[in-house]
Parts: structure tokens; sequence; C-alpha cells
């Protein structure tokens, strides 16, 4: 309370804010590959599995190093992950402007990128789950709605600066954009409301669920022994795959088709317009009914996106595709976070959303170079997308089975 009596100005909202910034600018400028991915083929001739390796590669990379930087995030707090990560990954775009060779690609976008993007996810949704419990799932929702904001502007940014730029110049500029405002930001955060001498949710309480509390919860090796965490990775490994199969492939599978590349470029725009709006609308969904029947509802919409998207051969079909995917990728995403609350606690929650988050990222790994190479056999992306619905249809059917762990129902 301040000096007044007037209730103090709750931190938490200015958490939400920096990682909403920080969220749109870093995975806006990664998923703007898709926009690089044409010219860079068009100037070294390579095929589309050998150059999605490298962005392959940095997805697989910063998924097993998610581990390392929940860890550190857990102990030391996000300012110090988010600058290292700023650094590194606006570093990375600056570096990328120079390359000429295919051996710099996967060690500047595979390596370098890679370490960069590691500590995002983890770092900014982990630390959102400690500033608030009640509106934990708007708060997350919100957080990732900067997704679809970077989908949306990013890649009509990319376009239009490859347009007048050339690819090279395109680089520097999104990597200046990365590193000033990624580094400044990250200054702006704390660990958790107990740092600035509040509670979770701006509330007066003294005590809060147990569940939710930072010391309660199961232990990283306790949660090892739950089928519940093995069952995630599962789940949004065909979650990541989809997701990036789009990213990397969907423009240039639409200019396959005959369609011009402004107009295919709208589809990651328009799926990254929904993708803000199912954000927040599952956001809410968490915080009413619960993480599982969220996470069902938008695994539902992927597949039903992919499906779709077996018979989409026309500009108005792409389009609606890019509204249900965003819808579904937005919708797919946003319980992740909020279900390892639920089911473990707060206790480890930094290093068991880095563990569930290799899933994501060995799908989000696999799915460029595969579908490249699948293209590159066989001429067609149909088989390949074919393959991103069954996984779909595998983890909708994980997601129905997922029960609550004993020891936190118990508790």
């Amino acid at each position: 309370m301040t000096e007044e009596g007037k209730p103090e100005f709750f931190y938490g909202y200015v958490i939400v804010a920096a990682a909403f910034i920080v969220m749109a600018v870093a995975m806006g400028g990664n998923i703007s590959f898709g926009v690089f991915f044409k010219p860079v083929l068009v100037e070294f001739g390579w095929t589309r599995a050998t150059t999605s390796g490298a962005f392959s590669l940095s997805v697989i990379l910063s998924g097993f190093l998610g581990l390392v930087a929940g860890r550190l995030n857990d102990r030391f707090g996000p300012r110090l992950v988010l600058t290292a990560c700023g650094i590194l990954s606006g570093l990375g775009y600056l570096l990328l402007s120079q390359v000429s060779g295919l051996g710099q690609l996967y060690l500047v976008y595979g390596l370098i990128m890679g370490i960069g993007l590691s500590g995002y996810f983890v770092a900014l949704l982990s630390t959102t789950a400690r500033w608030f419990v009640k509106r934990r799932g708007m708060m997350t929702g919100i957080v990732l709605a900067g997704i679809g904001t970077g989908t949306t502007v990013m890649p009509l940014l990319a376009s239009w600066l490859i347009s007048n730029y050339e690819w090279r110049t395109s680089y520097i500029i999104v990597g200046i954009i990365s590193l000033i405002l990624i580094v400044l930001i990250a200054q702006l955060f704390q660990r958790d409301p107990q740092s600035r001498g509040q509670l979770p949710d701006g509330g007066m309480e003294e005590k809060h669920n147990n569940l939710n509390s930072a010391a309660e919860g199961l232990s990283f090796q306790e949660a090892l022994r739950t089928k519940q965490l093995w069952m995630l990775p599962v789940i949004f490994l065909g979650v990541g795959f989809s997701i990036y199969a789009m990213v990397v492939h969907i423009v240039i599978h639409a200019t396959g088709l005959g369609i011009l590349e402004t107009s295919a470029v709208n589809i990651l725009a328009l799926a990254g317009g929904a993708n803000i709006v199912a954000r927040l609308m599952i956001g809410n969904v968490v915080d009413r009914i619960g993480s599982r029947p969220a996470l069902i509802i938008g695994l539902s919409a992927m597949l039903t996106a992919l499906v779709w998207l077996q018979f989409a051969n026309e500009l108005w079909m792409l389009y609606l595709f890019g509204a249900i995917f965003g819808f579904a990728w937005g919708g797919s995403s946003v319980p992740m976070s909020p279900i390892i609350a639920e089911l473990f606690g707060l206790k480890a929650h930094g290093v068991l959303f880095g563990f569930v988050d290799i899933g994501f990222a060995v799908g989000a790994t696999i799915a460029p170079v595969l579908i490249g190479y699948i293209f590159d056999v066989t001429s067609s992306y149909q088989l390949g997308f074919l393959i991103c619905a069954v996984l779909s249809a595998i983890g909708l059917i994980l997601a129905l089975l997922l029960k609550p762990t004993r020891a936190i129902s118990s508790s």
C-alpha cells in the first residue's frame, strides 16, 4: 500500500508489456526466415532442404539449451538471460548480412542464432507465470500475442526491406532493431513479485494457493517420474513440427501454385492476425476452464487447418487456411506454460518448461528439413503437409488422455 492507503501499482503489468514487445521482436524476426528464404536460394542455388537445415539447427539447439536457460532463469532471473539473448540474436542478424557460403550460414543462423533464441520462451513465460496466478492464462496469452504481432509485422517489414534494399541490407536493419530494443527492454524484468515486495496478481493476501507459490510443486526429478511430463513433449512436438513447416515453406509453396509473392506473404500476415486473437481468447479460456480444454481446442483447430490445406490450391483457400492455422498456432501455444504450472507447480517451472519445449524444438527442427527434402524428391509438398496433419492428430489424442498428476491433485 502507498502512504495514502491506495494500492501500489502492480509491476506485473510492466512485465507483461515488456514481454509482449520482446516476444514480438525476437520471434517475429525469426519467423521472417521464410521471407528471406527465396532470395537466399536464388543467390546461392542451394536446395531447400540444405538451406532449411540452418534454420532447423538453430531451433533444435535453442530447444535443448532451453533447459540451461530455464535453470539460469530460476536461479538468476530473466534480466540476465534476456540481455544475453538480445545481444546474441541481434549480432546474428548482423552477421547474416555477410554470409557468403553454406558453412557460414550454419555457423551464424544455426549456432549463434540458436543460442540467442534459447532463452526467450523460457524466461518470458516462466516469469509471467510467477507474477500471475488467477490471470495466468490471460497474461500468458497477451505475452504470446507478441508472436502474432511479430508474425504480422516483421514478415511484411522484411518483404518491404528486401524489395527496396535487397536481403543483406535488410538483415542489418532487422539486427539493429533487435539488438537495441531487446537489450534495453530486458532491463525492466524482475524475477518475481516478491523481489519488489509485492504478491502475485497484485493481491494483498498473505497466502496464495500452495500450488502457485514459487516454493511449492514438484522438483524436476519428481516430475520426471510422472507420465504426464513425458506426454507433453510429444504433444508439442507435433505443434512445433506443424508451425515451423508452415513458417518456412507456406510462402514458397503458394508461389509455386502461381500466386504472387506479395499475396503469398499475406498468408503469414493473416496467420499472425488470427494468432493474436487466438492467444487472447484461449488465455481467457485457460483462466475459466483450465489449460487442458484450451489445449484441446487449439489442437483441434490445428488438425482442421492442416486437413483443409490438403485441398487448398487457390488464394482464397490459402487465406482461409492462414486464418484457421493462425488461430490454431496461438491456441495450442498459450496453454503450454500454464499447463506445466497446473500439473507440476512452480518450484521448477523454468527447467520443466525447458524440458517440454525440447519436444517443440525437435518437431520444429525436423519439419523444415524433412518437408524441404520431400519437396526436393517429389516436387510436391503434399506428403509433407500430410505428415503435419498426422502428428497433429496424435497430439490431440494424447491431450484428450492427459490427466492431473497425483502428487498435485492430492495435495
